[in-house]
């Protein structure tokens, strides 16, 4: 292949964007406060346009570096272009999610689509497209909490995550909801035991992902594009698929 047919095959692949835009009306983690922005420089009186933007690290689609959840680990600036640029997977539980909103990914749910689609190779992102983004612009849908206060949204197992790891060498994972784990195990256990899971190993996440229905189960490319800020535990990031067009 020359470099010219190189360009070609990257410029004529399909472009789906996977992040959500970021403003002060988005969902967000309840912990968390919301954007702010002022405009510090305005053209008619001083030649140019800037704003100043404050929000917390963990906003919008984001990225979790390791540091976020385990002392001691990677922070943003300290992972590799070669860990931002993927080939993705895609676990289509849609429908299972349609019927359980707590529906929880469990090791056998990957065996069945490895059965059906073929093993998860390493170095891989594997991304649970549950459907829940389309609740994105409902904010009480997103959260869906009961009358007592609980989230019912999907989530990961720390099993699944162990299979991932251990049996398939993944290298990031993402979803569309704003925890790793799901809203009853959270409240069953008082913690978010899939995610510290998951970033403890020394990997990254991607959350509140949006058109993963779109995509392939296999097949597309992942780019994660975040600011590369020195010493952070995560930033919001612009992450988007290519895809072959058949």
């Amino acid at each position: 292949m020359t470099q010219t047919d190189f360009a070609q095959l990257l410029l004529s692949a399909k472009r789906v964007d996977l992040s959500h835009p970021v403003s002060d009306e988005i969902p967000k983690f309840s912990a968390l406060e919301i954007l702010t922005e002022k405009v510090i420089f305005n053209i008619d009186l001083d030649g140019f346009y800037a704003k100043e933007f404050t929000l917390p690290s963990q906003y919008g689609t984001h990225i979790d570096a390791p540091i976020h959840f385990a002392t001691g680990k990677r922070t943003l600036d300290e992972l590799t272009l070669d860990e931002l640029i993927l080939p993705l997977y895609v676990l289509h539980f849609e429908e299972k999610v349609e019927l359980n909103s707590d529906f929880t990914v469990s090791v056998s749910d990957i065996q069945a689509y490895e059965e059906e689609n073929g093993k998860i190779p390493a170095g891989s992102f594997v991304a649970f497209s549950s459907g829940w983004s389309r609740r994105w612009e409902d904010h009480d849908a997103f959260y869906n909490k009961d009358e007592s206060g609980v989230s019912h949204t999907p989530g990961w197992s720390v099993e699944a995550l162990e299979y991932l790891h251990k049996e398939r060498q993944v290298t990031a994972i993402g979803h569309e909801t704003l925890d790793t784990d799901s809203g009853v195990d959270y409240t069953r256990t008082g913690s978010l035991a899939a995610e510290y899971y998951w970033l403890a190993l020394d990997k990254y996440q991607v959350e509140v992902m949006k058109n993963l229905e779109q995509l392939p189960t296999q097949g597309a490319v992942i780019i994660v594009a975040p600011v590369n800020i020195v010493g952070s535990p995560g930033f919001s990031v612009r992450a988007f698929a290519l895809v072959p067009n058949e």
